[in-house]
Formats: structure tokens, sequence, C-alpha cells
């Protein structure tokens, strides 16, 4: 891309369809590690590269995606999209963020690309590894940013020590509330720059999302969820409603995405039948080396479901329906969430949230980034690498992401 596109980009231009899928799923084909890798993705490619957004404005929408259920990652991804494209923004963002994986997940379903052996283990660690770098190069650019005073990065720490001694997404959204609280009783010490600052969302454009779309759209996720098994008892107990509701109900009651979904998915087809333990479990181990959010496992399990519907149909089913609820819930908040941070109290507010989200994503970093990725020196030693690479060399991610896991098993085979 060249200086003046970026700059219009970055300017407020808005873009097309087309090239808002380009991007996505370019972060689609490349963004390995969970959720919040991804969010270190989305951060190196729409604030350092592109200036889409702000540091400030950046953590105002993680901070969002962690109050609402759904798939974090998936919902910071829709909303730039719809931000920066309206809704065909927002479709191009998630169609291009989420069919890399389904469609690879389904190709495993098919039997054409299982992950084994040793050195497709070592390559998938590799991989993990890579994650540890991506996320440590976003909390070093947002604490920079985004606590550049003792009472912000005291702030960030408070967030860890809560999540350590919490944990889960309780211990998350308890972090950001309380952060918002600090951010309050702070904000005669905050200078105006720095309150106005977590005010600034985007760089260019807003939401096309009026309050009372808004509205609409969250009543709308709710009568869902509260209709679909209605609906299910009312059509007969048809497979297709059943399916839906079972996939969507999953999607509306997990907070944080990626792992945590597996016990309800796990719930809604194991032990309903629909998928053996085995198919769900490979299918599980298959999710770990693809790319992407993990939700698309969904896309896998409607596969394999039986009966009817199945296939790509039962995939299409079960891939809509556990992503609609959070890109709901995220397009229908997006206006009250902005209109917020128009009042001095919001800001300071803001500005207290925003270190919390520090405070989370370090937590992140160590657990379970880092926990799962670093079981010896040798990994740290190839984490510090693809960081170097990132930070310093300013290495483009897909190709870090190459290097590190074609890396690991290079490691591998030196004793």
């Amino acid at each position: 891309m060249s200086l003046a596109r970026e700059n219009a980009e970055s300017a407020g231009e808005r873009a097309s369809f087309w090239s808002i899928l380009a991007i996505f799923t370019k972060l689609g084909l490349t963004s390995f590690g969970g959720p919040i890798a991804h969010l270190g993705y989305f951060r190196d490619e729409f604030i350092a590269r592109r200036r889409w957004m702000s540091e400030a404005g950046y953590a105002d929408l993680v901070a969002l995606a962690q109050f609402l259920p759904g798939p974090a990652s998936s919902q910071v991804g829709f909303a730039i999209g719809l931000m920066r494209g309206g809704f065909l923004g927002g479709l191009a963002a998630w169609i291009g963020f989420t069919l890399p994986s389904a469609l690879a997940l389904i190709l495993f379903a098919y039997g054409a690309a299982g992950l084994t052996g040793p050195l497709a283990e070592q390559i998938l660690h590799g991989l993990k590894i890579v994650a540890v770098a991506v996320v440590a190069q976003a909390v070093w650019g947002m604490a920079r940013s985004l606590c550049p005073d003792a009472e912000r990065a005291t702030i960030a720490v408070a967030a860890i020590l809560i999540i350590a001694f919490v944990g889960g997404s309780v211990g998350q959204i308890t972090a950001i509330l309380l952060g918002a609280a600090a951010g309050l009783a702070i904000a005669g010490r905050l200078s105006w720059q720095a309150a106005a600052a977590a005010g600034d969302m985007m760089s260019g454009g807003r939401a096309p999302v009026s309050r009372a779309l808004g509205v609409f759209l969250l009543i709308l996720a709710g009568l869902l969820l509260a209709g679909l098994p209605l609906l299910t008892k009312l059509s007969g107990g048809s497979q297709d409603v059943a399916l839906f509701d079972a996939f969507y109900r999953a999607g509306a009651l997990v907070f944080g995405g990626g792992h945590v979904v597996l016990p309800l998915l796990r719930e809604s087809v194991v032990d309903a039948g629909w998928v053996t333990p085995d198919a769900f479990m490979a299918g599980y181990g298959a999710a770990q080396a693809v790319p992407g959010p993990l939700f698309t496992f969904a896309a896998y399990l409607g596969f394999v479901a039986g009966p009817a519907p199945n296939g790509w149909a039962g995939a299409a089913i079960a891939l809509v329906a556990v992503f609609l609820p959070g890109l709901l819930l995220i397009a229908g908040a997006l206006p009250y969430w902005d209109g917020l941070r128009q009042f001095t109290w919001a800001r300071a507010a803001m500005a207290g949230i925003n270190a919390a989200v520090v405070g989370v994503l370090g937590a992140a970093l160590y657990d379970p980034v880092w926990t799962s990725a670093i079981l010896s020196l040798k990994d740290f030693a190839l984490a510090v690498i693809a960081f170097v690479l990132l930070m310093a060399w300013k290495a483009p991610p897909w190709l870090v992401v190459v290097a590190t896991a074609l890396g690991a098993a290079v490691f591998a085979q030196i004793p």
C-alpha cells in the first residue's frame, strides 16, 4: 500500500467491502494464538500500520467487548469493519476473519487436513510461541500510551492482581469496573489531553448505528435467546431450529470467547447425542492448529452432527448461530458507548478502563499465552527473536508467524 493511500485511510476515508475483506482475510489466515493474540494482530494492523484508530479508542473497544458475551476478538474486528465501512464493512470483516479457519476445520472433517506426527506438533508449538511475541508487543505499545503516569500504571498492576486472585471472565469484568472507578477518583490529576484522548474512538468515521437501531439490535438478541427454545417446541422439534438454538445459546452465554465456549458446545452437541465424544475431541484438537477465532469450531460440529441438517448446511447454521449474538450485541451497544464518552466524567472513567485493559492483557500474556507456549529456554529464545523481529525490525506479522513455526521445528532437532 502506498503512503498516500495509508494517509487517506488514516484521515477517515471509508474503506470498500473488498478492501476490508482482503485485510481481514489476511488476518484470518495468519492470526494464530487465541483471542488475546488476535487483539495483538489487530492492534498492529489498525493502529501501528494503518492508523485507523488511536490506542485509547482501541482499548475502549476491547473493554466494551470484554463486557459483552461472545467472541471478543471477532466482536472487535466486526466493530472495526462496521465503523470503517458500514454494515457491509462489518460483514466483510467477519467473513474474512472467520471463513479461513471454518473452511480448514471442515476440510479436517473430510479427513483431508489432519495434523499428526512430531513435525506437525512442533510447528503447532511454534505458533503458540509467536503468540507470546504478538501479545507482548501489544501490551508494551498499549502500556506506553495508556499508562504514562504512576496512577494509571498502578491501575494496570491492580488489574493484574484482581485477575490473579479472582480469574476468569468475572476477574476481567471486575478489573475493568474498578479501573473505571479509579479513573473517576484520579480525574483531577489527569491532564485534559489524557482524559480526552480516552474518548477518541476513531481517527475517522463512526458506526452507522443510531440509538433506535441499537435498541432494536439489543432487543433482537434477547428475543432470540428467549424465543428460540419456544420456537423449537412449536416447530415439533425441528432439527434445523434446534441446531440453531443450541449454537446461538452457546454464543450468547459465554464471556471472553475462546476456550470458555467449549463446555457449552459439548453440552449442546455431545450430551444431545448429535456428535460423539471422540469426534468432538478430534475437532477440538484440529481447532488448535488453525488461525482465527476458536468459535469456528462450531462449523466442524455442525458439519459432523447428526441427524440432518449436517454437512455444509449444518456447518453454515452452526457458524452463523454461534457468532450472531455477539455481533448483535456489539453493534447495538456501540452508539451508547460512543455517547457516554462525550461526558468529562466518562472520559476520566475511560482513562481508568484503558489502564485496566492493559493489565487484563498483561495477565493474559502470562496465562494462557506464556504458560502454554514457553516450556524451555529454547522456547523463550525463539519468542524473544519473534519479539525483536516485530518491534525492532518491523517485520510483517505473517512473516514472523511462518518463521517462528519453522524455527520451532528446527530448534526441536537441536539437542
